[in-house]
């Protein structure tokens, strides 16, 4: 058994297909949740996009007002694209807002779709590393340090103070996502955790996994003091085909050009059908090394988090 307890976070209803954000659901399933005992509310990033999708650190503040247990995430915030020092301010009020409950979780975002995605930002994709690196330098001294004397590649901050400070000290959770080797043994270097992809299978996840434990070893780190996590999209239904027909339209519709390169998409990274069959589908992802798992149903959100929390986590901690 590890010694990282096992724990389970639900997703901010954040994607609104029909263009009209609900924010009664928004705060509905985020007070159930607390009701019910989940650790932590999770967003997604997306700043540019044809995808109706409510900005994290917005949607974040609000889910702060209405909570007060939920650790409140996003996996990821893509980094190079935004105002490092803007960025801590953000965070650091947001930690204030919560009262020390924030995770910040950061990524270097599509460095494979090359400037088409980076240049709406004023930033290029060979930039993206060099940004990712400078910005989390220029925030830790702006949660931690009176002063601030960084003079870098896009940035030059001569002599600032930033406060008030973050509440968590010595600054909130920084976890990384990412799925390359190189990013895998960064967020063994520099992270507070890690965030595996909900587009991701349960098998890569694992290898992922198997290389941040080697990684883990070489830089003599406790496996301890980086929490692994994975977001899993599930739909629960005794009717599979329903639910799985759900699932090939919301995917559809969210991540299109996903789709159009792997049509099993779905098949590869859901899980889906009765308690049951998700909790066979979730024990994988917990023997493939997760010690926080994102359940992250796409619809019904109320309705199916009463299920995971009664039927589904309790055989989790079972298995465990």
């Amino acid at each position: 058994m590890s010694d990282v307890p096992l724990t389970f976070g639900i997703p901010i209803p954040q994607v609104f297909l029909d263009g009209q954000a609900d924010m009664q659901l928004v705060r509905t399933a985020l007070q159930r949740a607390e009701q019910l005992g989940f650790d932590s509310a999770w967003v997604q990033d997306q700043v540019a996009g044809d995808v109706p999708l409510l900005e994290s650190i917005s949607l974040l503040s609000y889910a702060a007002a209405v909570t007060t247990t939920l650790r409140l995430g996003v996996s990821v915030i893509v980094l190079p694209i935004r105002n490092a020092p803007q960025l801590a301010k953000n965070v650091s009020t947001l930690d204030h807002m919560s009262n020390g409950r924030v995770i910040l979780g950061v990524g270097l975002g599509p460095v494979f779709a090359g400037d088409n995605y980076f240049q709406i930002f004023g930033t290029k994709a060979d930039e993206a590393l060099r940004r990712f690196n400078e910005s989390i330098s220029i925030m830790k001294s702006l949660w931690t340090q009176d002063k601030t004397n960084i003079n870098g590649e896009f940035y030059r901050l001569e002599n600032p103070g930033m406060e008030p400070k973050p509440i968590q000290q010595p600054h909130p959770p920084l976890w990384f996502g990412g799925q390359h080797p190189k990013a895998l043994h960064r967020a063994v270097r520099m992270a507070d955790g890690y965030m595996g992809a909900g587009p991701t299978t349960t098998r890569d996840f694992g290898s992922h996994v198997e290389l941040i434990r080697r990684y883990l070893d070489e830089e003599g780190r406790d496996p301890a003091s980086l929490p692994i996590s994975k977001r899993v999209y599930l739909g629960i239904d005794n009717n599979e085909q329903r639910v799985k027909a759900g699932l090939d339209k919301f995917f559809a519709a969210r991540y299109p050009w996903m789709i159009k390169s792997n049509p099993n998409f779905v098949a590869d990274i859901c899980v889906w059908g009765s308690p049951e069959r998700v909790v066979e589908g979730l024990c994988e992802v917990i023997d493939r090394g997760a010690r926080m798992i994102v359940l992250n149903p796409l619809w019904d959100f109320v309705e199916q988090m009463e299920i995971l929390a009664t039927e589904v986590i309790p055989e989790l901690h079972r298995h465990e």
